[in-house]
């Protein structure tokens, strides 16, 4: 079967599409028949190798893992002697190791049964964006009425969270470039705004500030919240290569955030059972229907992961596999 790897970090000349053969699943894995894969940031990252703190965990002079891609939409094919819940035939959304490929091998508690009417493409835009959005929006405590201000709203996370906070019951102000403002149409935000045009002073006082994107001082975000609002820091592209603008803006948020009023959170999620089966349950009653900008080949997975990083996909990117 075909599958996207690399060998070394670099841009996406690394990548190669090749031929390999997975073996059986054995212990509580299950073999998933790709039908589309969601791409993520977080591929750019595991690819470059950037912010090269990552190399810690990932491979210092090379990545331990070829694979690349984790959110997934397919059919299980076959099942190791732990698995319980899931059977041959199964579709299902989840995330696995190595996602860009005809074939996935992943763990049982990393799916979810997914119904025949939802999309595949919408579904693989889900597990890994979506989850963060939603331990994004508890962290930040959103309840009805509050009003909730995301930063970023045109991108993956960014379009997902404003989503699910309109669905939680806030007032939603989505802010995002003019080029990216009309795919946020139907999300249910109370306005679209233009992020460098954002309300401050007496036009600011937020409850709730999620960023999901950009490099804005930390001072400048606090100037939109209430005095004892939350900021909510989901990451940032760009900055420094060794740390990184978004995890250097995190550090400075969390020294602070003892000595303010105001409460200063981070975020990293990973897909878990339950909020893949919140997600789930939003997409198959239509309540949730990602933004989906454009779809590529499995490929042209690089083609895929450019576009994204260039910043100027409109929601998510997906590869669709078969």
């Amino acid at each position: 079967m075909r599958a996207v790897e690399r060998e070394t970090y670099g841009d996406t000349s690394v990548l190669r599409v090749v031929d390999r053969e997975l073996a059986a699943p054995t212990g509580d894995q299950a073999l998933v028949r790709v039908a589309a894969a969601g791409v993520n940031m977080a591929e750019w990252h595991l690819m470059t190798g950037l912010p090269s703190v990552a190399r810690l965990a990932l491979g210092l002079r090379a990545p331990r893992r070829h694979g690349l891609g984790q959110d997934l939409v397919g059919t299980v094919e076959a099942v190791g002697p732990d698995v319980r819940a899931l059977r041959p035939g199964d579709r299902v959304l989840g995330t696995g190791d190595a996602a860009f490929a005809e074939q996935a091998l992943t763990r049982e508690h990393r799916l979810v049964t997914l119904p025949a009417h939802v999309p595949g493409d919408r579904a693989a835009a889900t597990p890994l964006a979506g989850t963060t959005a939603l331990h994004a929006l508890r962290s930040g405590r959103v309840a009805p009425g509050d009003r909730v201000l995301v930063l970023g709203a045109g991108g993956g996370v960014g379009s997902l969270a404003v989503r699910l906070a309109v669905l939680a019951g806030a007032e939603v102000t989505a802010a995002t470039t003019a080029a990216k403002a009309d795919a946020l149409g139907g999300l249910g935000a109370a306005a679209v705004v233009d992020r460098e045009h954002l309300p401050t002073g007496s036009g600011g006082g937020f409850d709730v500030v999620l960023v999901t994107g950009g490099l804005t001082p930390l001072g400048d975000l606090r100037r939109l919240l209430g005095p004892r609002g939350t900021l909510v820091l989901v990451g940032a592209e760009g900055g420094g290569t060794v740390v990184g603008g978004g995890l250097a803006r995190q550090a400075r948020a969390a020294a602070l955030d003892p000595w303010v009023r105001q409460r200063l959170r981070s975020v990293v999620a990973r897909a878990n059972p339950t909020d893949l089966a919140r997600l789930r349950d939003l997409l198959a009653d239509g309540s949730l229907v990602p933004v989906v900008d454009r779809t590529f080949p499995l490929a042209e997975a690089g083609a895929a992961i450019d576009h994204l990083a260039s910043g100027a996909a409109r929601g998510k990117v997906v590869l669709r596999v078969a």
